[in-house]
C-alpha cells in the first residue's frame, strides 16, 4: 500500500464510521457512551478533523461488531477475484461513497440506499455541527428535518444546518435511492459564483 493509498483510507475513514453507526442505529451520544470515547472526539473523527488512531478503531470495530479491515475498507478481495475499491456494501446496508481525500473543509459523497418493499418507519434523526446539502440523483428520498417530512425526487435539493435533528430514508418502493452529500464539517457553504438560465454569458 503506497503513501497515497494510506491517505485515501485515512481521509474516508470518517464517512466509513458514520455509516457504520447508522447501520447500528446509534447516536454519537451512544456510542461515546458505550466505548468511553468522548463526543468531542467521535464528532471530529467523522466530520474527518481528527484522524483515529488504532486504539479508538478497535473500541469502534468492537462496538459496530464490524472487522477491523472491512471498517478500513481494505478487506482483501475473494480468491481469483480482482479488487474493485470502493466494495459495495451488503444490499441491507447503505453505502457511502468517498469522493474527496482531503482532511478539512467541505466533503462530497455518494450515498445510496438499498431498494425495499417494507414501508419505512420514520427515519431516526441525528443532530451534530456542519451544514449539509444534499441532492437526490434517482429515486425518492424521506428526509425528516427538526419536525418537518419531506419526500425529494431526482434533481432535488435540499440545505440545512445539521445541528437540527435530521434523517434519511428510502421512501420509494423496489428501486434504490442515490443522492449526493456535500458537508461543512464547521458549516462550510457552497458558495454560488453566477446563475444562467438561457443564452451565452456576457461581459460584465
Amino acid at each position: 500500500m503506497t503513501d497515497d493509498d494510506v491517505a485515501g483510507v485515512l481521509d474516508a475513514m470518517g464517512a466509513r464510521l458514520a455509516a457504520a453507526r447508522e447501520r447500528r442505529g446509534g447516536t454519537l451520544t451512544d456510542v461515546s457512551r458505550a466505548t468511553g470515547i468522548s463526543l468531542s472526539t467521535l464528532s471530529r473523527v467523522e466530520n474527518g478533523r481528527r484522524k483515529p488512531n488504532l486504539e479508538l478503531l478497535l473500541r469502534l470495530a468492537k462496538a459496530y461488531d464490524v472487522p477491523l479491515d472491512e471498517l478500513a475498507g481494505t478487506a482483501p478481495a475473494a480468491a481469483g477475484e480482482p479488487h474493485r475499491p470502493p466494495p459495495r456494501q451488503p444490499s441491507s446496508d447503505k453505502a457511502v461513497l468517498p469522493l474527496t481525500r482531503y482532511v478539512g473543509g467541505l466533503h462530497a459523497h455518494k450515498h445510496i440506499l438499498p431498494a425495499t418493499d417494507d414501508r419505512p418507519s420514520r427515519p431516526r434523526r441525528t443532530s451534530h455541527e456542519g451544514h449539509e446539502w444534499l441532492c437526490v440523483l434517482s429515486g425518492r428520498l424521506w428526509l425528516a428535518l427538526g419536525q418537518h417530512d419531506l419526500v425529494l425526487t431526482a434533481g432535488e435539493v435540499a440545505e440545512f444546518d445539521t445541528r437540527t435533528p435530521h434523517g434519511v430514508a428510502n421512501a420509494g418502493s423496489g428501486v434504490p435511492v442515490e443522492y449526493l452529500v456535500v458537508f461543512g464539517p464547521q458549516g462550510e457553504r457552497l458558495r454560488p459564483r453566477v446563475t444562467v438560465n438561457s443564452g451565452p454569458l456576457g461581459d460584465a
